[in-house]
């Protein structure tokens, strides 16, 4: 209830309706970032991963902003990067405003080879800019995020993974709109729901 009278307070002021007291909007505006996730959100896993600069990152950073995720590892020689194509695709079918609030992010399965240094080398040889957001974290990370995620992986004797191959689509809320399974098309499908929630 707390938080729904939050959520019309801001929403009254974001009209222009009222106009608050020196400070005031702040101090909403700060409670709402406050105010606890959802129960369908992935934002509430307290794990914690390190990016490719190596800055702890936690995933309810993301809050607020449509977000594309998918589980990868670097020396994949097939499906991994098709999926980041894909995702470069999905961006580029957004309009121009959603496209530049969106965020992308890839978590690694190879806790192992794909350290922080590994994953910025890969973000300079595939040209991700800075709304990409590569993800190192420990095996219980990776795991649980995998879980959360639908996604089923496993490390064959040569160190390559055998994985599902999904790109999510979280809402602002970071709860899961949408999932494209598989590695051919979809991509539409994915843009929209992501323009959706983006509006939402």
């Amino acid at each position: 209830m707390k938080t729904t009278a939050l959520f019309l307070l801001c929403a009254t002021l974001a009209l222009g309706a009222e106009t608050p007291p020196a400070g005031k909007k702040d101090a909403c505006c700060a409670a709402m970032a406050a105010a606890p996730f959802s129960a369908a959100s992935l934002y509430q896993t307290d794990v914690t991963f390190t990016t490719d600069a190596g800055q702890p990152f936690a995933l309810g950073a993301l809050r607020g902003r449509p977000v594309v995720l998918a589980m990868f590892f670097t020396s994949c020689g097939y499906a991994c990067p098709l999926i980041v194509s894909d995702m470069q695709a999905i961006r580029e079918k957004l309009p121009a405003g959603i496209r530049e609030r969106a965020a992308f992010v890839l978590v690694s399965f190879d806790t192992a080879r794909d350290t922080p240094a590994a994953l910025a080398a890969y973000r300079g040889q595939r040209g991700l800019d800075a709304q990409w957001t590569l993800l190192h974290g420990s095996n219980d990370a990776v795991r649980e995020l995998a879980a959360l995620l639908g996604v089923k992986y496993k490390q064959e004797a040569d160190g390559a993974f055998s994985h599902s191959n999904l790109i999510t689509i979280l809402n602002p809320q970071g709860e899961i709109i949408h999932q494209r399974t598989g590695l051919q098309g979809g991509l539409d499908e994915a843009a929209a729901a992501l323009a959706a929630a983006a509006r939402n």
